[in-house]
């Protein structure tokens, strides 16, 4: 056993009670108790799960390499860039040397994305609060709190490795205070069931009765003598060790004897004692390597042994329950205290708020930020009722922000939301959720983008166990519920935040130019350290964990991809991709990302929101690409704002609207669709309700020409926007009913002013063209729900006509058609179809309850097909196609020749 006070690099983490180090170029170890791996896993969760181990194996090149291409999806392309495949090589053989500096410290890849699980604050079972967090610039470490009166000396690290390893985790344990009256318990290493089966242990059954029970149902005869000492020893060196007078430096713990050493001292001071019955157990040494393991025994007495389940149910019968705990004692950190982390460094001393902190409060009107310690009891804990729905082939992402949520000028709440927005998406037929700003921010001006605290909900909306309730009650609903998570950037904000969070300038971020945003004033993530990595991969763990959250938007990826921060032009060379300005290092968190999530969570989504298109977003990592389920399509936003604004509506392209909507098509299955997210009517500018519109949105619908164009081009955009793309589509909260006002946060700028930080439901109350353009929008999700529209094969776009601005296509059996000219109509428009047969109309814009003209009679609704080749197709349709509408066709009946 290699001593302590070898110079070795210890690390006492992250996720076992084994202390590992290397010496002489040797992994030695060293096993501690759970006193110092400060490690419980405490869940409150009715329907946790066990997770898989993603085990480290060693393995050949050849068989770790088997199916891995990492020019995979260049070949399945057909594209021959020998530039960019020598990049995905280069960066092939990185991550490969990555996953193994990972192995070095981390068994598997699960312990280095299940930091949260140790990290912090938590409850351990032996009647403590265990605190760690990661700071290597500090050279002091202390909790202070309203539950200490803020002492920076009361509750600190101890010395040396006693206190930090050579990582720079700091460690804290922080004793339960005992009543007054009562007597420390007569095992130091008595434990508590104070989460996990909290009502288990209050019997009454006394520890004696317990080994009594032990000793009459366990041990053979004449291990009498072993049953009676065998805690007296274990439990004095661990009191000696660990207890609150054992070392508290390296030089007092002194040196530790190699093994060989202390198994001769026992030999020779057991020389003299009498025979025993039991079987002989010693160690043959003849000086061969393997002698170690050659240990004669007696083979009845062996197999009896292999045979004999060990103890554990007498030891975990031990356990006391939640009751005689809190007869005992008080905690060390009260449900609802507040605390900061004290730290010393070369700079001066500093508190900051724990970076895995759960919960926290902001800094508001010049008082310093805080983080709240939530354990509520267990009888109180939020119990899960819903499991996660089954992921749909196709998704309808409602994207939200809960603080604009309500009709008031106020903030409003994670309960405020349960109430009455999870109702209104589930009637409007969407079956996912996706909320942006639910991370803790400092600025709610900031929209939630400018994130200080990634493990916290924002308290300004809640409680953590209020988004619980959320997501839960999500879930009974049917609806899947995601995040946009942005671990693209930081808040450069250092009380709070991350920035200087120990004093040094880069801990969680580059130093210089490179650790910041080039034009946000935010800090950007060094992603090549792997106690970044930690943070960041734990930190997706934990959502998924903790709040049961179903996937990911990661937010702004060319900020992280691009030391220019993507502020660039790109002309589509794929040298582009693999220049000096590409962050290779990025690159490897998002593959890394990608690989574990949907590893250990199978069924989670993960969409990636690049304005840069990088290339291989959604190929499979063994093939080369970024592993993403989905993408977003930014440019058909753009498009569509850039006509409604800039463009006379004579001179919109068809074709352009087709070639922007339709993307590259070799990915335009993994595309997810919008028409305008919450980017338009935030960042400055005006939803297309807002241009369409005005203000005429919210009085009664009239017969001018200025409502009916809009009313007919909002349901226009949408359903060519929804039918035409990928297996994916999003709207943001209220545009799917023309909301007639923007989104603007309070800020100096407008004096503070709540006036545009909600939502108008009550438009949806009164009749006129919101309640239509909801009524159409419902129709919208029906159809994909009732005909599978978007999990179909892509659409076969035959027809597109920029002359007369009209747009057709054939998904699966349905004919869609557009007709964008702002005047002329056509009484018997000759379309292309492949199948003979009747088509009927089940979606038509112009119906009178989707505030249309209701020019196509019902008697119109069925059409015949002719034997006329048309558009390259066997068949044709001559259809009514009045201006500005489209119409939805259904093969309804075949026609055999």
């Amino acid at each position: 056993m290699t001593s302590l006070s070898l110079k070795t690099r210890i690390s006492l983490h992250p996720n076992n009670s084994t202390l590992h180090f290397l010496s002489q170029n040797r992994l030695q170890s060293i096993e501690f108790s759970k006193k110092v791996k400060l490690k419980t896993k405490i869940t409150c969760s009715a329907t946790d799960q066990p997770q898989k181990k993603y085990s480290k194996k060693k393995r050949s090149s050849s068989e770790e390499d088997k199916g891995i291409d990492p020019v995979g999806f260049l070949m399945k392309l057909g594209i021959s860039h020998k530039v960019f495949a020598q990049f995905l090589r280069e960066r092939h053989k990185a991550l490969k040397d990555l996953k193994a500096e990972i192995f070095k410290r981390f068994l598997n890849l699960q312990e280095i994305s299940t930091g949260y699980e140790i990290v912090g604050v938590h409850r351990n079972p032996e009647h403590r609060m265990d605190f760690m967090d990661w700071a290597p610039g500090a050279r002091y470490c202390a909790l202070v709190g309203d539950f200490n009166g803020w002492s920076p000396t009361e509750n600190c690290a101890r010395e040396g490795h006693f206190g930090h390893d050579d990582y720079g985790y700091w460690f804290i344990s922080l004793e339960d205070k005992l009543r007054e009256g009562e007597k420390p318990d007569e095992l130091y290493f008595q434990q508590y069931n104070y989460v996990d089966d909290y009502d288990k242990g209050d019997s009454g059954v006394t520890i004696e009765e317990i080994f009594k029970k032990a000793n009459d149902e366990y041990w053979e005869p004449e291990e009498n003598e072993m049953v009676k000492n065998r805690f007296e020893l274990p439990a004095k060196l661990y009191e000696e060790l660990f207890g609150p007078n054992g070392p508290q430096t390296i030089e007092e713990l002194g040196e530790i004897p190699d093994a060989e050493t202390r198994y001769k001292a026992w030999k020779e001071q057991h020389k003299d004692d009498p025979p025993s019955s039991l079987p002989p157990l010693d160690i043959i040494d003849n000086g061969k390597v393997y002698d170690i393991f050659n240990i004669p025994s007696d083979p009845a007495w062996r197999e009896k042994f292999r045979s004999k389940e060990a103890p554990i149910a007498y030891w975990l019968e031990m356990r006391k329950g939640r009751n005689a705990w809190r007869k005992k004692y008080t905690p060390a950190i009260p449900h609802g205290s507040k605390y900061r982390v004290y730290f010393s460094t070369p700079d001066g001393p500093l508190e900051r708020v724990p970076a895995w902190a759960t919960y926290v409060q902001p800094d508001e009107d010049g008082q310093q930020g805080f983080a709240i310690h939530w354990d509520p009891p267990p009888e109180y804990a939020y119990k899960w009722k819903n499991t996660s729905p089954k992921v749909p082939k196709s998704l309808r992402i409602y994207e939200c922000h809960v603080g604009i949520s309500g009709k008031e000028p106020k903030i409003s709440s994670f309960n405020d939301f349960t109430e009455m927005v999870l109702p209104h998406v589930k009637e409007a037929g969407y079956n996912a959720i996706q909320f942006f700003g639910v991370a803790e921010h400092k600025d709610y001006f900031s929209v939630g983008y400018r994130v200080t605290n990634l493990y916290a909900v924002s308290s300004r909306y809640g409680t953590p166990d209020d988004f619980k309730r959320l997501v839960d009650e999500a879930h009974g609903l049917g609806l899947l519920v995601f995040l946009d998570i942005v671990h693209s950037y930081s808040a450069a904000d250092q009380m709070v935040g991350l920035s200087l969070f120990d004093g040094s300038n880069d801990c969680y971020f580059h130093t210089g130019k490179r650790g910041n945003h080039k034009y946000w004033g935010t800090r950007m993530f060094k992603y090549g350290d792997l106690d970044v990595l930690h943070f960041l991969l734990s930190n997706l763990n934990w959502w998924i964990t903790e709040y049961q959250v179903d996937g990911f938007q990661f937010h702004s990826l060319s900020s992280m991809i691009y030391t220019h921060n993507g502020f660039a032009s790109f002309t589509g060379d794929l040298e582009e991709y693999c220049n000096q300005y590409v962050d290779k290092d990025a690159l490897l968190y998002l593959i890394l990302a990608n690989e574990i999530l949907h590893y250990f969570h199978p069924n989670v989504i993960t969409i990636a929101e690049d304005a840069t298109y990088y290339p291989g977003l959604c190929d499979s990592t063994s093939q080369g690409g970024l592993g993403f389920d989905y993408f977003v399509n930014l440019s058909a936003s753009e498009m569509w704002l850039s006509l409604l604004e800039g463009t006379p509506d004579h001179d919109w392209s068809m074709s352009k609207i087709v070639s922007t909507l339709k993307g590259s098509g070799q990915y335009s299955d993994k595309m997810l669709m919008y028409a305008e997210n919450h980017n338009q009517s935030i960042s400055g500018g005006k939803s297309f309700a807002e241009i369409l519109f005005g203000e005429v949105t919210e009085h009664s619908p009239g017969s001018n020409d200025s409502l009916l164009r809009g009313c007919s081009l909002h349901k226009m955009i949408r359903l060519i926007t929804f039918t035409i793309g990928g297996h994916a589509y999003l709207n943001f909260m209220g545009n799917e009913f023309g909301h007639p006002k923007r989104v603007e946060f309070p800020m100096p700028s407008n004096e503070f002013s709540f006036s545009l930080a909600n939502r108008r439901w009550d438009l949806l109350e009164n009749g006129g063209v919101c309640s239509n353009l909801f009524n159409f929008d419902k129709e919208l999700m029906k159809l994909d729900e009732n005909e599978r529209v978007l999990s179909r094969r892509l659409p076969n776009i035959h027809h597109v006509n920029d002359t007369e601005m009209v747009i057709s296509y054939i998904r699966g059996p349905l004919l869609f058609l557009f007709n964008f000219h702002p005047t002329d109509s056509y009484q018997k428009y000759n379309v292309g179809v492949e199948e003979a047969g009747e088509y009927r109309i089940i979606l038509n814009t112009d119906e009178n309850k989707y505030g249309g003209q209701g020019l196509i009679k019902e008697q119109q609704y069925l059409q015949r097909t002719t034997s006329k080749r048309v558009d390259g197709l066997r068949n044709c349709l001559e259809v009514p196609l009045p201006s500005r509408t489209a119409q939805v066709y259904k093969l309804s009946r075949i026609l055999r020749t």
